[in-house]
């Protein structure tokens, strides 16, 4: 599986020319509080819909331009845009199935394409289930938000695109839902840099992925409220990102509340940047581990920028 998913990163670096953004990497003005060497951030959240999904979105629907396939997906915002803007690209039409929690502001983003729109009670594993189901009695494409290949390998251009940009990493954090993103990105740089360690990092009201790997199968445990709603959420059975996460990321990093909150001024402090709560995931991560990094060149992969103005500036203001 490990060779399957490098060689999808490849098809789809290929693939994507043309459709997605080279995000800029900014070295941070301000590592010397967390590492010596440097810190350089992955701009990922200026991707086209404010996130990384749109390249694994593309990636899988762009082969079926012309098809007349109906499209299905599922997800908490950025998946979802992502595959509306990949379909609306690609001349598809699609459904797509959300969670009731799902943020206003996302789905006031979705209702600007020409999707239909599907409400599901529970969090993103429960509409994944409905989203399933309705493909298979339909005969739709399904689109996972993590669970495909296809959807891995175009995430994983990140990593390829990263390490152009940035020689001799030591260190790649980014926040884990799913493990789409984290799946592909480690496959690129564990086969174009293997010495360089991959960090995952989520938060501690919803690790799912972490405990996934701790017990070596899906570990099907509820999800408390956190500001990563991007990364929220349980994992379906049997998710190829799971044993690819065994084996390719070298370790976890789990972070409060706070902590999210605080790397989300961090980066409006000293960056002037602001991002949804995964991207604040992954400053979190590595500021609660910033001895682990002295001396060290550790990249942080900012995945996503689409938070509401009112949330984001009340979370800033509250950690003052």
């Amino acid at each position: 599986m490990k060779t399957e998913a490098v060689e999808a990163v490849q098809a789809a670096a290929a693939r994507l020319k043309g459709y997605v953004r080279n995000t800029p990497v900014r070295r941070a003005s301000h590592p010397s509080k967390v590492c010596g060497g440097g810190v350089f951030l992955k701009l990922e959240h200026l991707q086209h819909t404010g996130s990384f999904k749109v390249r694994g979105a593309l990636n899988k629907l762009l082969p079926l331009k012309g098809s007349g396939q109906h499209i299905v997906a599922a997800s908490t915002g950025n998946h979802a845009l992502a595959v509306a803007h990949a379909c609306q690209i690609a001349g598809l039409a699609c459904t797509l199935y959300l969670p009731t929690s799902a943020q206003p502001h996302k789905v006031a983003a979705l209702k600007r394409y020409p999707a239909t729109l599907r409400f599901v009670a529970g969090d993103a594993v429960e509409a994944e289930y409905a989203a399933r189901r309705a493909a298979r009695a339909t005969g739709c494409v399904f689109v996972s938000p993590y669970n495909d290949m296809e959807v891995i390998g175009g995430q994983g251009t990140v990593g390829t695109e990263l390490l152009s940009q940035v020689r001799a990493l030591d260190y790649v954090l980014m926040a884990v839902g799913g493990g789409g993103l984290i799946s592909g990105v480690a496959s690129a740089v564990k086969a174009l840099s293997p010495g360089t360690r991959v960090i995952g990092c989520s938060p501690e009201a919803s690790p799912v992925m972490h405990q996934s790997v701790r017990a070596g199968a899906v570990v099907h445990a509820p999800s408390q409220p956190t500001l990563s709603d991007g990364t929220a959420g349980g994992l379906e059975s049997g998710t190829i990102t799971l044993p690819l996460c065994t084996l390719l990321v070298d370790d976890w990093v789990l972070v409060s509340e706070r902590a999210i909150a605080q790397g989300l001024r961090w980066l409006y402090d000293h960056e002037s940047l602001v991002v949804e709560g995964a991207a604040g995931v992954a400053v979190a991560g590595l500021t609660k581990s910033a001895r682990r990094f002295a001396q060290c060149r550790v990249a942080v992969v900012l995945c996503g920028g689409n938070i509401n103005q009112d949330t984001f500036h009340k979370t800033i203001q509250d950690v003052q």
